[in-house]
Parts: structure tokens; sequence; C-alpha cells
């Protein structure tokens, strides 16, 4: 627990002192008077209640994980959209300047044209690092929640394998 404790960023150790705090018992030096109650059959928690509250957790793990995801999606579709209407803006202030100078010479066409291509390259500028970026982050949360479902299930027959043997000892004591 002193190492969960130890490593709040880390959503395995998160988890695991979630759970432990939903055992009825002192686990190193924690009350259980200050533990949350849960919701058990007899004084040990069920497996199925185990089993929806990591479930929870490993949500908000997943959520806070996600967070800036949708920014990134949002950059990486609207950015080359913004590209392209700054690209018919320049190309139609090209062919204002072609009517306005009653001919199609490089110095009625070009600033239009700059005008469209640097608007192009800008949205492309946001939307390629925007795109890689998701990408990989979303890459990272999905090994990061393969991860911490394993965990779990590692933390939960732990947990099963303890509490057996405390109720166990709670049997021999009680005879």
């Amino acid at each position: 627990m002193a190492v969960a404790r130890s490593h709040p960023e880390s959503p395995s150790a998160t988890i695991c002192v979630e759970m432990v705090k939903r055992l009825p018992c002192d686990v190193e030096g924690i009350p259980a008077s200050a533990l949350a109650p849960p919701l058990t059959e007899g004084r040990w928690p069920n497996r199925r209640y185990l089993e929806n509250v990591m479930h929870h957790l490993v949500q908000t793990q997943i959520t806070r994980q996600e967070r800036y995801l949708p920014f990134l999606a949002t950059t990486g579709n609207i950015a080359p959209f913004i590209g392209l209407l700054g690209t018919v803006i320049g190309v139609i202030n090209a062919f204002r300047e072609i009517g306005i100078q009653g001919t199609a010479s490089i110095v009625a066409v070009a600033p239009g044209v700059a005008e469209a291509l640097v608007a192009t390259a800008a949205g492309l500028f946001a939307a390629i690092p925007a795109v890689v970026a998701y990408n990989y982050f979303l890459m990272k949360v999905r090994q990061t929640t393969f991860r911490i479902e394993a965990f779990c299930l590692e933390l939960l027959e732990a947990l099963e394998g303890w509490m057996a043997q405390e109720q166990e000892k709670e049997v021999h004591v009680v005879r």
C-alpha cells in the first residue's frame, strides 16, 4: 500500500488504494472504521461487488486518460477545413484582382495565390501534428487500459485469496 500511495499518478496504484479502502479490516494502519463500508454479504465483499468497484475505478482512470483526446481529434479534423476556407478566400481575392486590373498578370494573381497557399499550409501544420498526437495518445490509452484491466484481474484474485484466508482465520478463532 505504501508503494501504491507513493505513485498517485499511476492508474494501477490509484485503483489498488481505492480497492483496499473498501475492505472491512485494518490494512497498514488504516482503521476499519475509516474505510468505506462495502455492499456485502456478511463481513467481506463478494466478487460481484469487487468487480463493480473495479469497473467503476477503471472507467474513471480511462476517462482521465482520454480527457484531451477530443481536442486533438477536433483539431485534426477541423484544421484542414479552416485551411481550405483560407484557400478559397485567397483564390477569390486573386480573381477579384484579375477583375479589378482587367488582366491575369502575375502582379494581380500572385498575392491571392500566396494567401491561399499560406492558409493551406497553416491548416496542414495544425492538422498533421494533431492527428499524429491523437493516434499516439489513443494507442497509449489503449495500452494503459489493457495493463489496468490485467492488473485488476490480478488484484481481484489476490484480494479473493487474501479474504478467503482472513475468513478462514475468523472461523478458527470462533471455534
